[in-house]
């Protein structure tokens, strides 16, 4: 069997996942659109991340 590969993406999508799940339980689990709360888990998630640049894009060299 071979081993998943886990990226930064997939770490972050289960954050998300689980955070919107939460979200939903709080809501009492309301029926209806699950992209709400998937929305509303991301944008948290995100604001929690740190940036993913380390610093400013430099230049390319012109020729």
């Amino acid at each position: 069997m071979e081993q998943e590969h886990t990226s930064p993406d997939s770490s972050q999508e289960e954050q998300i996942r689980t955070r919107a799940y939460y979200l939903w339980q709080q809501a009492g689990e309301p029926k209806g659109t699950p992209e709400e709360y998937w929305e509303q888990a991301r944008d948290e998630i995100e604001k929690e991340a740190p940036p993913t640049e380390s610093g400013p894009v430099a230049d390319t060299p012109k020729k």
